[in-house]
């Protein structure tokens, strides 16, 4: 069973055969493009994001390579509401002790994380084997296209472990350029000029 550290979050139907998988975004990623700072094995990251069903397995695991910490860029197919995070570390001391979250970012690196505010972050849970799910201030995480995961320190070992990351939530398609296309569908605004209105633009866009 998922175990759930914040208030915010709303984990019964875990409860419920195959809602695990109901919830999961992880149809949802675009797992070609995900990024992972300091691994030590290439495309380890990669590996621990998993189907629901795959949390539990030992096969694959995300270990740090240079020191504890570890940054990983998660994008999406879509746009994503954001519920929970969900993580399975390690029972050891290379369980990462805090989580740190920036959406909609492409620029992030280790200085970027450490001094950028971030949208939320966590006290992770130590000497549990088991996925944890931690609930997001949903408000915070509407429109959601890409994640960042900064890992910064451990309970005190030398490298970092993570053995499953998941994601829950609603995912909708992104849709393209729909004002453009309602204009060219559509009479010429300039055609149809308010006395006064282009005063009024230029002096809100100052």
């Amino acid at each position: 069973m998922t175990h759930c550290h914040d208030e915010h979050c709303d984990h019964d139907h875990d409860d419920l055969p195959g809602a695990g998988d109901q919830f999961s975004l992880y149809p949802r990623i675009d797992l070609d493009n995900v990024r992972c700072l300091n691994e030590l094995r290439p495309d380890s990251a990669t590996a621990i994001i998993r189907p629901w069903h795959d949390r539990m397995a030992n096969t694959e695991y995300l270990e740090s390579d240079a020191d504890e910490q570890l940054l990983i860029f998660v994008p999406f197919t879509g746009s994503v509401k954001l519920r929970s995070i969900c993580l399975r570390t390690d029972v050891s001391d290379q369980a990462p002790a805090t989580m740190k979250v920036f959406i909609n970012r492409d620029d992030m690196d280790f200085d970027a994380a450490e001094s950028y505010t971030p949208t939320q972050d966590w006290e992770l849970v130590h000497q549990q084997d088991d996925v944890v799910e931690y609930g997001t201030r949903v408000t915070k995480f509407t429109n959601v296209r890409n994640l960042t995961l900064f890992f910064p320190d451990n309970f005190g070992a030398d490298t970092s472990v993570i053995r499953y990351v998941g994601f829950k939530g609603e995912w909708t398609e992104m849709k393209r350029d729909p004002i453009i296309t309602v204009y060219e569908a559509n009479a010429n605004p300039a055609d149809h000029k308010i006395p006064g209105a282009e005063n009024k633009m230029d002096h809100s866009i100052q």
